[in-house]
């Protein structure tokens, strides 16, 4: 009988927390078709203008104790919101800082982003290793969280793991932290995002920013990408939801405190589950997806945010994986090969997590894979939002160790660590 990988788990469990919440804009608007001239916005500041100035220092009283609660710097976030209304509002520059702030509460709102779920998380190395015991690894963890109205935004974790030993998740920053857009004078297409005012990578959360993420930004996989030269940039690829339409774009950071996303075009730009390899192959950057929604395919580019054509590379072979198949986060490099973390699904669509090697020069040749799963769904940890899944968008390798971090019924995540060479003993 074809032996199965030994996972070893560790009791660390990151659930989701409510009371994590970051203020985000808000804009009330009237039913398409419902015109009476004016917009909501003006009628709604027409009546914040309408108050006398004890009622008006009441209301920013009350306000600016509730958030002062689970957020710092509360008036220069009113402030800042006001500053994205003030071109449409007549006067503003006439009006006071606290009918101001008052105007920028009234059109935010506190988002508990992770308050329903919070899964799918992948791992890469700290760009700060420093100060740690002989063997140990300091990690950036990324997690999609998942809110009212079933939007996702991105939030991080960090964390120190030694193979073969213990597992720390170091305790979230007290508050949350919103990205600020830069403005900058490049036309090319990219977004530039400021988080700065994070204390921590935990304090930082990614909410969508844009028309293409309006319901929410899904499953990064991150990377860090080191170029022919050494220097090393962190790349996610993620799934941007439009609410009616998907397309992967790319999540840039060198140091986790500024960002920039920028949209992939081409032909495979409207697949989910892309991948990036870690470093360039011939002289040529390598994905993987699953363009046609069932397969594992190779895509090859000179172009980072630019993919066409690509080639099918694996195919659903055994009954875990007869629906579909796809990666779970960025190729490994190991002496042997790339070593791929693949899911499946298979009956009453269950997701397992399986592995397959490629060949390191020739990423398009399949080497082996796992025929029985490496991770499935258990009896106590099958059921949650979406049951019978398990779920990674990216393991940590050190050594001939993986940590495992993964995501259980779309609800919560948890973690295993595996021997590389247990698991290529289990492939054919």
């Amino acid at each position: 009988m074809t032996k199965r990988a030994q996972v070893d788990f560790y009791d660390v469990v990151l659930k989701p927390d409510p009371s994590r919440t970051v203020v985000r804009p808000f804009e009330p608007g009237y039913p398409k078709g419902f015109d009476t001239g004016r917009t909501r916005t003006d009628e709604t500041v027409d009546l914040i203008l309408s108050l006398d100035e004890e009622e008006l220092q009441r209301q920013l009283t009350g306000v600016t104790a509730s958030l002062d609660e689970n957020h710092r710097d509360v008036d220069t976030t009113l402030l800042r919101r006001f500053g994205e209304l003030a071109d449409r509002i007549q006067a503003a520059a006439s009006l006071s800082p606290e009918q101001q702030r008052l105007i920028g509460a009234y059109f935010s709102q506190e988002y508990a982003y992770e308050a329903a779920a919070l899964f799918n998380p992948s791992a890469v190395p700290h760009p700060d290793q420093s100060g740690l015991a002989d063997g140990a690894v300091r990690f950036v963890l990324s997690l999609r969280g998942v809110g009212e109205g079933h939007v996702s935004s991105v939030t991080f974790r960090t964390g120190v793991w030694t193979p073969g030993g213990d597992l720390t998740i170091d305790a979230p920053g007290s508050t949350s932290v919103p990205p600020i857009i830069v403005p900058h004078d490049e036309d090319d297409g990219a977004v530039h995002l400021d988080c700065g005012g994070s204390r921590s990578i935990s304090e930082t959360v990614l909410f969508p920013t844009l028309p293409s993420q309006r319901q929410g930004i899904e499953d990064m996989r991150l990377v860090r990408f080191v170029e022919d030269d050494g220097c090393a940039t962190y790349h996610g690829t993620y799934t941007a939801f439009s609410g009616a339409e998907a397309r992967s774009e790319l999540l840039s950071t060198a140091d986790f405190k500024s960002f920039e996303m920028r949209a992939i075009t081409g032909e495979v730009a409207s697949a989910k589950g892309m991948a990036l390899f870690p470093r360039r192959v011939d002289g040529r950057y390598v994905t993987l997806g699953r363009q046609d929604n069932k397969n594992i395919w190779l895509n090859l580019s000179d172009d980072l945010l630019h993919w066409n054509g690509g080639a099918k590379l694996i195919e659903p072979r055994y009954p875990w994986e007869f629906v579909q198949m796809g990666n779970c986060g960025s190729p490994l490099e190991i002496d042997e090969g790339w070593l791929v973390l693949t899911h499946g699904v298979g009956t009453v669509r269950n997701y397992c997590i399986g592995a397959c090697l490629l060949d390191k020069h020739d990423p398009s040749k399949l080497l082996a894979r796992t025929p029985r799963p490496v991770l499935a769904p258990s009896p106590h940890e099958r059921d949650g939002y979406v049951p019978n899944v398990v779920y990674t968008c990216g393991a940590l390798l050190s050594g001939r160790t993986l940590l495992l971090p993964y995501a259980v019924a779309d609800s919560f995540s948890a973690f295993g660590s595996l021997s590389v060479d247990n698991l290529l003993t289990c492939m054919e």
